[in-house]
């Protein structure tokens, strides 16, 4: 064990913040899934729990296995795995079923496992990375749109195609967080607008699309509207009864809250171990817990940034903020629902709700902040013992 301790490198505070925030989860977690055990007649307590367990073991032993990896050799991984996952996004838009009621065209299931996948979260990761090693390879050139559009926006927009019609909140924080990087990383802001714009194009030709074709899209665009309309009317709808059961948890929470495990809402409240778990959290832990949780994601950006600008490569810059930067975004953005500053947007919030593999592409994408994180000097003394030379993703990343 003690060996083990000593082979975990990077920043240290951000495997602190990371383990809280993983040890702190299994209490709401434990508390919500009582919702899916006496409500909904699914499971067990102690069998939700364990799942959670085993979801996090693994995570952090892919966080282990990732951070390990030399970040260089994110550029060639890229390249291998973007086409890898537009094969997997294809394949979970096509399937056309349905999990627990839902539309499956979100979730590839895992054989022998028994648990979903979420492929769009794979994406997300795996075109952060290869858009940062785009935006390293044109650095410091005369870059015309025309010549951008078949290496950079072709392969964003393919991915961005195939998540929008099961998935729009999710396609939404991609986009956003490409265009981030993008200007980040000395993209043309002139250009950017453009891509903006045609973004907004190919949004509306979908819902006309889906509008004149129903039975092409099912309902998701439907879907949208009604929770759109809910936020701003609050019309009764199933979001609007989702957040006002929300509301009641958070008012009910007071500034201590009700104490671990009490909370009565999560008997009412759909998802309420997963999409609105932060709800639940303040119900039990009050005002001080849910601004608690706040800090440690904020603790978690504030680490982010600074192993970007420790870094010394423009790719590891930029690689550090597009994988870590929508991982606090999708918390906010989480914490924002529950609390009715954004509509409902099915986000969940990272290393604390249960169930779903989104933690694992977290974890995927903390491994990746550490590999950053390790100091050059420590790397190069490994390049130079012979242990990665000669290696093919050695040559692979080099060349690119």
């Amino acid at each position: 064990m003690l060996d083990l301790f000593n082979k975990i490198k990077g920043d240290k505070a951000i495997w602190a913040v990371v383990a809280l925030l993983a040890l702190f989860s299994f209490l709401p977690v434990y508390s919500a899934s009582s919702n899916l055990v006496y409500v909904v007649g699914k499971g067990t307590t102690i069998g939700h729990l364990l799942k959670h367990a085993f979801l996090l073991v693994l995570g952090f032993g892919i966080i282990y296995g990732v951070h390990r990896i030399p970040t260089h050799f994110f550029k060639g991984l890229s390249l291998i795995a973007l086409p890898i996952v537009l094969v997997l996004l294809a394949f979970t838009l096509a399937q056309g079923t349905t999990i627990g009621g839902a539309n499956a065209s979100r979730w590839i299931s895992v054989p022998f496992v028994g648990i979903s996948f979420q492929t769009s979260n794979l994406a997300s990761v795996v075109l952060m990375i290869y858009v940062a090693r785009y935006l390293t390879k044109i650095k410091d050139q005369v870059i015309t749109f025309k010549e951008s559009i078949l290496p950079l926006w072709l392969p964003v927009f393919l991915v961005l195609i195939l998540i929008l019609p099961a998935n729009f909140s999710t396609a939404a924080i991609i986009f956003s967080m490409v265009l981030l990087l993008c200007f980040l990383g000395g993209y043309p802001l002139k250009y950017l607008s453009g891509i903006v714009a045609t973004g907004l194009l190919c949004l509306i030709l979908f819902i006309l699309t889906a509008k004149a074709l129903p039975d092409l899209f099912e309902n998701r665009v439907d879907t949208w509207e009604k929770r759109i309309t809910s936020f701003t009317n609050g019309e009764d709808s199933e979001a609007d009864y989702q957040i006002e059961k929300a509301k009641i948890a958070i008012a009910t929470g007071g500034i201590v809250g009700k104490g671990a495990g009490k909370s009565i809402q999560k008997n009412f409240l759909p998802q309420s171990s997963s999409d609105f778990i932060y709800a639940i959290i303040i119900e039990e832990y009050g005002l001080v817990g849910g601004f608690a949780l706040m800090f440690f994601y904020l603790l978690l950006l504030f680490r982010i940034v600074v192993v970007a600008n420790g870094n010394t490569t423009i790719f590891g810059k930029l690689l550090v903020l597009g994988v870590g930067l929508p991982i606090v975004f999708q918390a906010l953005i989480n914490m924002a629902v529950a609390v009715e500053l954004f509509p409902v947007t099915g986000q969940t919030l990272p290393l604390i709700s249960s169930g779903g593999t989104s933690s694992w592409m977290t974890c995927l994408a903390i491994g990746i902040i550490l590999s950053a994180s390790v100091k050059e000097t420590a790397k190069s003394k490994k390049s130079s013992s012979g242990i990665i030379k000669n290696n093919p993703l050695e040559i692979l990343s080099g060349q690119l």
